[in-house]
């Protein structure tokens, strides 16, 4: 099993920081560097900016958004990502969600496996440098009866074949992903329940394709935070668990909520999403079990990560990506090294 991290979202204050804990990455052989995107840091400038201060690790976009790019354009970004990286680009997507996709980007949220299913095939088609013509639901390339002609993309990809991996949560998804992809980013992963919430659906996947799961990257992220006190360590999650199970979209459409409800949290997801769309934020977080927290974060001593990391491996997971926490950078570059620790305690490096 490999290791990545997470860098999160750029601009909130630790950007600095951020480049010293990538680059501690690099050093410490970590295999890849995800850089996030919702409504603020764009992750194409974020990895840029990151390829260019290290050696070997590996950049992914974690995730690049569906709705906001014309699929040409990603396959021009990941290309030249490619090319000024020496090789190191990965190209992670998503639709991302209705409140972002409509609200901010002013695209329709609509049918998402379709739509990602066609931008995946654009994007790659395009990637080959073929002259890039398409006919699909949601693009047709050039467009019909107008001045448009197929063009190839100019400059060459350092790789033939540059990776693409797939936000997945709900099981239509993933088992598209398994189908179409070469790896899922998953988020909220519990070792526990990962086969019924993530592995049987990119399984399928992988079979309705006529391959198996073999180099399929499962690639999950977790919070990392280092210490004896479990139950202090897990507090500090609270509002990250709140936010994403409560205040993540609407009370009809929250894919993280219906994630807590498959992993056994149906009344405490109910309870969670309520306070939080009524404002009581610290409710909420209040209201976030313990265990659900436990189960998707690696939390305690390194031995107890370490045992973490096993089960982990055992389900399926082949890259696992931390976020390590804390409120200096000495304490999420000590937590780094004790991910790197406690791998090489379980035996999985």
């Amino acid at each position: 099993m490999r290791l990545g991290i997470n860098l999160g979202y750029w601009g909130a204050g630790m950007d600095g920081d951020n480049l010293a804990v990538a680059q501690e990455a690099d050093r410490l052989g970590y295999d890849v560097c995800w850089a996030a995107e919702a409504y603020g840091s764009d992750a194409p400038t974020v990895l840029s900016w990151v390829a260019a201060q290290t050696e070997s690790i590996d950049i992914g976009s974690a995730i690049m958004q569906i709705p906001a790019r014309q699929p040409a354009m990603t396959a021009m970004t990941a290309a030249t990502l490619d090319s000024l990286s020496g090789g190191r680009f990965r190209l992670g997507l998503g639709v991302s969600g209705p409140q972002v996709s409509e609200g901010w980007y002013g695209v329709k949220f609509d049918k998402p496996l379709a739509r990602t299913r066609e931008y995946v095939e654009i994007v790659r088609k395009a990637m080959t440098r073929e002259r890039l013509s398409y006919e699909g639901q949601h693009w047709t390339l050039p467009l019909p009866d107008g001045p448009g002609k197929p063009i190839k993309l100019t400059i060459h990809p350092e790789r033939e074949h540059i990776p693409v991996y797939i936000a997945a949560i709900g099981p239509k998804n993933l088992e598209q992903t398994g189908e179409i992809g070469d790896g899922a980013l998953l988020i909220f992963p519990s070792a526990e329940h990962l086969e019924d919430t993530a592995i049987k659906h990119l399984r399928a996947g992988r079979e309705k394709a006529g391959r198996t799961m073999e180099g399929f990257d499962v690639c999950p992220t977790l919070p990392l935070a280092v210490g004896d006190d479990v139950k202090g360590l897990a507090d500090m999650f609270r509002p990250y668990t709140a936010l994403y199970v409560g205040g993540m979209g609407s009370p009809k459409q929250n894919f993280y909520n219906q994630l807590a409800q498959r992993m056994g949290y149906e009344k405490e997801a109910a309870e969670i999403q309520e306070k939080y769309l009524s404002g009581d934020k610290s409710g909420a977080a209040t209201a976030v079990p313990h265990q659900l927290i436990d189960q998707t974060t690696l939390l305690g001593p390194v031995e107890r990560i370490s045992d973490r990391m096993q089960a982990y491996a055992a389900a399926g997971v082949t890259t696992l990506t931390l976020a390590p926490a804390g409120f200096t950078l000495d304490e999420r570059i000590a937590a780094l090294r004790a991910g790197t620790d406690a791998l090489e305690r379980s035996g999985l490096a």
